[in-house]
């Protein structure tokens, strides 16, 4: 049967702002578009690969921040429901992809799918879950064939974005550049996370309620997502906290960070040789007592420090912009959900 995708209430609702219902909702959606049985019991492990991200956790920040815009701009939660769950999709397999990219370890406290099943396996589960996402996005009841076209174009937009930004941050990697500059960073960084975790999530919301998305989303989602994806990278590095990766696993991978992009412009020649000299090296030529003396210069430099500042920054910034953008909204409890949902996890603590 196929999913309701962006089916717009017109009839003043009031929408279930708790996050916990919407997230169980959220999860079912999911689910619901992924197979679970086979009389082949080869096909049937497929499908257990297919449902091993999702089955992982996560926050559901992305869906969840969707189903709430389309509620605050005036229908009910479930009528960006498919959406959401395609959104979701997509965020599982580009993270399969991704830990294939950067030979990640880990993912959400469990081994990357690549490292448990070998590359070729988890490469191909990471294809399959993307067809999936569309076949979800795709499968729908929609109101017009205005709006189908309009969401899968945003849609598209938001996902081609997401791959530029990851071939600026693999390219760094690949051809050994350390000339990454914060503005460098900041523009893969909106590229790679700001567009699919905040501001694809917002202005889908709007346009599955059948509304116009207001453009100071956009700008509030850029600052909010960048806030992000900074904390997350100095959350990497703090090993008194647990956020589902690998401690100092930018370090092992030499990602190009704000971090590091603040080391190479104000540290002294000698501590700038020696950290090249170690993020150069391939990963399983990386020692944890290497790594620790960079994690200590990144530190003395005031660099960590300093990524977060600019992360309490971005995050102000956008979050003085959402209640701007969302201040006429029909719905003001779900609009205040929001903000409070975006303002905890851009100034997270793990």
């Amino acid at each position: 049967m196929p999913s309701t995708v962006c089916r717009a209430i017109l009839e003043p609702v009031t929408p279930p702002l708790d996050l916990t219902t919407l997230q169980a909702e959220l999860d079912t959606a999911i689910f619901r578009e992924l197979p679970d049985a086979h009389t082949n019991p080869d096909l049937e492990r497929f499908y257990t690969l297919l449902r091993d991200y999702p089955e992982r956790g996560g926050k559901r920040l992305r869906g969840l921040v969707l189903l709430l815009s389309a509620a605050a701009h005036g229908a009910s939660w479930r009528a960006g429901l498919g959406v959401a769950a395609a959104l979701e999709l997509f965020q599982n397999w580009v993270l399969i992809h991704d830990d294939i990219e950067d030979n990640s370890e880990d993912r959400r406290g469990h081994p990357a799918l690549h490292k448990q099943i070998g590359m070729p396996v988890a490469l191909n589960v990471g294809d399959a879950l993307h067809i999936y996402m569309w076949r979800t996005l795709l499968r729908a009841d929609w109101t017009s064939w205005a709006q189908q076209w309009r969401v899968v174009e945003a849609f598209e937009g938001m996902i081609s974005r997401t791959a530029e930004g990851q071939h600026l941050d693999l390219i760094w990697v690949a051809e050994g550049r350390f000339d990454v500059s914060e503005a460098d960073y900041l523009a893969m960084v909106t590229l790679k996370s700001a567009y699919y975790t905040v501001v694809g999530p917002l202005t889908l919301g709007a346009l599955c309620a059948g509304a116009e998305p207001n453009p100071r989303l956009y700008e509030a989602g850029i600052d909010l997502g960048v806030a992000f994806q900074i904390r997350d990278d100095v959350l990497n590095l703090m090993d008194d906290v647990s956020y589902g990766k690998e401690f100092a696993g930018d370090l092992f991978e030499a990602k190009r960070t704000l971090v590091l992009a603040h080391f190479f412009a104000h540290a002294a020649p000698q501590q700038q040789d020696e950290v090249r000299r170690v993020l150069g090296k391939p990963r399983p030529e990386k020692t944890h007592a290497e790594v620790a003396r960079v994690l200590l210069l990144l530190r003395e430099t005031g660099s960590l420090r300093y990524a977060q500042v600019v992360a309490e920054a971005k995050a102000a910034s956008g979050l003085t912009r959402l209640r701007d953008a969302l201040r006429t909204s029909p719905d003001q409890a779900a609009a205040g959900t929001i903000v409070q949902l975006l303002g905890e996890v851009a100034q997270r603590r793990t």
